[in-house]
């Protein structure tokens, strides 16, 4: 494992002392570090399929060295002796080994924290049964935002919470709520076989880390169906493809079924993703977009009118749902991030700088006003 000086220890500790949120470790370059969403290169020369062998292989789990010979890539978390947690994606590129290593906090954050709209604690609190569902592509944030409800949860509420994660990120510490956190590699083979064993084990509250196969939609639908909350993420952009997303594991036969289960379970459905901030101290703040579940939204899922519910979320604002238009200009309109940047971030950046003139009209009347 040791390299002269380079350790695989020491790049991890340099991850926290340059508050990174990502290390590379490539064959062919020196070690790469992401901080402020900019990559860094280090000065410790270039690393050979020979450096990054002897860095890597020692820290895989042994009941992980099959399936990376086998399938080319693995997934596992890994913590240093001070409780520092880190996402390994460890892989074969090229014949020599490669890791992508996120960098999680070992503190758990809050809604505040991750500066996410009131209406996530207000749907989180009120849910005791159903499905909640977190999207976003990757590096949204996604896990922080189900970590957040998990242990708003654990803070409130006497739950039994079994967490089903590949790999385990966040390590839950007991409030008011008890933890089992399964990690799919090491503690069991994959998600299926997870929410089968989760079943008989008393659960109030699953946690899902992705939606990645039919089985695992199938049985998380049936557990929310069941009486049990259930939490998940699913890697789409925004909260319209969620619906299409989790139909696709299935057969066209099966959509209605579906379709009235989810009608039935659901409770949230949110997406999100991470914009630089201009505020000193924050380098990144989310967009959000938050479906709940109403009448008229079981109704329109149940009949497969889903061009329907874009306009209910955008008419819907005092329920608080929202679109990334209306979350976008919020956060402008607060001083978060920058309106130019707003508007790359936008799915239709002409109406969002249609809303943002209208807070400058605003805003010059009132002036004009002080002025007379």
């Amino acid at each position: 494992m040791v390299l002269g000086n380079l350790t695989i220890q020491r790049l991890l500790q340099k991850m926290r002392e340059v508050q990174a949120s990502d290390l590379h470790l490539k064959a062919g370059v020196a070690p790469i570090y992401r901080i402020a969403s900019r990559l860094h290169h280090t000065s410790s020369g270039e690393l050979t399929a020979n450096d990054t062998e002897q860095l890597l292989l020692p820290i895989v789990p042994e009941q992980l060295r099959h399936q990376l010979d086998q399938a080319g890539g693995v997934d596992f978390s890994h913590h240093l002796d001070g409780g520092e947690r880190f996402r390994f994606n460890v892989f074969r590129s090229g014949g020599a080994l490669h890791a992508a290593i996120r960098r999680v906090n070992p503190q758990i954050p809050d809604f505040n924290q991750l500066h996410l709209p009131r209406v996530y604690e207000q749907f989180t609190t009120t849910a005791h049964d159903g499905i909640i569902v977190v999207c976003g592509v990757t590096g949204s944030g996604k896990s922080s935002t189900l970590a957040a409800m998990i242990d708003h949860i654990n803070q409130h509420r006497q739950c039994n919470i079994v967490t089903i994660e590949d790999p385990v990120e966040y390590a839950f510490r007991p409030k008011l709520s008890y933890f089992s956190q399964r990690e799919i590699g090491i503690d069991v083979p994959d998600f299926p076989t997870a929410l089968r064993s989760a079943l008989r084990q008393d659960p109030d509250v699953i946690m899902i880390g992705e939606l990645r196969d039919r089985e695992t939609v199938l049985a998380g639908i049936q557990a929310a169906e069941t009486g049990h909350l259930v939490l998940v993420t699913l890697h789409t952009a925004d909260t319209m493809q969620a619906f299409n997303r989790m139909l696709e594991f299935f057969d066209a036969k099966e959509h209605q079924f579906i379709r009235s289960s989810l009608a039935a379970s659901l409770r949230a459905v949110t997406a999100q993703r991470l914009v630089p901030s201009i505020r000193e101290g924050t380098l990144r703040v989310p967009a959000t977009e938050v479906l709940l579940n109403n009448a008229i939204v079981a109704e329109r899922i149940r009949e497969g009118r889903d061009q329907d519910l874009p306009s209910i979320v955008a008419g819907s604002v005092e329920e608080g749902m929202h679109d990334f238009t209306s979350s976008l200009h919020r956060l402008v309109k607060e001083g978060w991030i920058d309106p130019q940047v707003a508007a790359t971030y936008a799915p239709n950046p002409e109406a969002l700088r249609s809303r943002l003139r209208g807070i400058d009209v605003k805003a010059d009347l009132l002036v004009s006003k002080r002025r007379s």
